[in-house]
């Protein structure tokens, strides 16, 4: 099936996942942190202060999505994916009205926005496109994905460029707005939510040793565990690089604004990333692609570690973005692949939980070590060398595991 058609045949689907996906950045990392700068200088916080309250926050989230992810499993996405834009809009406007003497509450509102956003809404968006298509699930989670990458593109140029024109709070009130706009636009584009194709066609989406898994399952045995420091790298350190985006600016020879200005680049290499790793899965399977997870990541660490100018800095958001790309398409397939999708949404979840727990440690441990003297340029040696470690990890675990997966049977193709 050509990518024109398949766009045509499940556009409202397709379009649903990208709106959720879109609609998380409120509360990603890339955003919360544009305004990392008037949060701390509002509530008289250190860099490791705020970043104890973000990874407190954050943590909290982990935690209830090893419950909440689950309900994928029991609740379709038409119900699940605007009540958590709901709750988003709520924690956006907690952020707008905070008294500056109340930091502790800043604890929940983090764990709203986190929780709704970068956890749920991502978690939904992914969840949908692994279970609605079987044939063409890599071209459906790229696709769904383009919704967060938009988001990176354009939203912190548009809000940097708000802050020197009106009131950071106010800000927050307009993301809230457009949270809740968009919840009409979900209902409607999945009032007619598809039959999944996990369901439909069973056989094709069974996992290791030829069975469906349970979480219980899944978190007992022992290639989870051999996946859990990937999972965790990218989310901590690709977190934190963004968190301390304005502590980067204020030690590097640029601007908050010029590094924002870069942008763009690491989106562009996330959509290639995304695309190419999609292409790629519908025609090898994750089993063959995972191995390489970690290389570019590795790799944009190490550069970004040197880098003294914004075109070194380029390169190195650059390739590190080509990864966020490939990490946006293959673990969503990879649970399905390995572990069946009869209980993909309960599984899935407690990938998230591990994943949404980077993104605690990440801001946090950054924090710690900057209050202590360690600029956050000078930890990406070490962060580079925990991601090929991961890596090597992973790719053990991963090539061992696919002796268990049951034989290939002949592709049905998807609609």
């Amino acid at each position: 099936m050509t990518l024109i058609r398949f766009l045509r045949d499940n556009a409202p689907f397709l379009a649903a996942g990208a709106l959720l996906s879109f609609g998380s950045s409120f509360g990603q990392t890339f955003f919360i942190s544009i305004f990392a700068g008037e949060i701390r200088a509002e509530f008289g916080l250190s860099h490791g202060a705020w970043g104890g309250i973000y990874t407190l926050g954050t943590t909290l989230s982990a935690l209830v999505m090893i419950w909440a992810g689950g309900l994928t499993d029991r609740f379709r996405a038409r119900r699940l994916g605007p009540a958590a834009m709901a709750l988003l809009a709520l924690g956006c406007l907690c952020m707008a009205v905070l008294p500056g003497s109340w930091g502790w509450t800043l604890v929940p509102v983090i764990f709203l926005l986190r929780f709704a956003g970068q956890g749920m809404m991502t978690h939904i968006s992914v969840v949908a496109m692994a279970r609605w298509f079987a044939a063409g699930r890599g071209k459906a989670l790229s696709i769904a994905s383009m919704g967060v990458a938009l988001g990176q593109a354009v939203l912190p140029v548009i809000f940097v460029a708000g802050l020197g024109l009106i009131d950071w709070r106010l800000l927050w009130v307009a993301a809230a707005a457009l949270s809740l706009m968009a919840v009409p636009l979900a209902l409607r584009l999945l009032r007619r939510e598809r039959t999944p194709q996990s369901i439909a066609q069973d056989s094709q989406s069974l996992g290791m040793e030829g069975r469906h898994w349970t979480r219980l399952g899944a978190v007992r045995h022992w290639l989870f565990w051999m996946l859990v420091p990937a999972l965790m790298g990218p989310p901590a350190w690709g977190t934190a690089l963004f968190f301390q985006q304005v502590h980067l600016a204020e030690v590097k020879p640029w601007s908050l604004g010029q590094w924002v200005a870069l942008m763009p680049v690491f989106t562009g290499m996330t959509i290639a990333g995304t695309f190419a790793a999609g292409a790629a899965l519908d025609r090898l399977g994750t089993a063959r692609l995972m191995p390489f997870l970690m290389g570019p990541w590795t790799l944009g660490f190490l550069v970004l570690s040197q880098a003294n100018g914004l075109g070194l800095a380029a390169l190195g958001l650059a390739v590190a973005g080509f990864g966020g790309g490939v990490q946006a398409v293959l673990p969503g397939a990879f649970w399905a692949e390995f572990y069946g999708t009869r209980h993909i949404g309960a599984i899935k979840s407690a990938a998230a939980a591990v994943m949404v727990l980077g993104t605690a440690i990440g801001p946090g441990v950054s924090g710690v070590l900057i209050d202590r003297g360690i600029d956050f340029p000078d930890q990406m040696l070490g962060i580079a060398a925990y991601l090929g470690l991961a890596g090597l990890l992973l790719a053990v675990g991963v090539r061992r595991a696919a002796r268990l997966l049951p034989m290939p049977e002949p592709m049905v193709r998807a609609t």
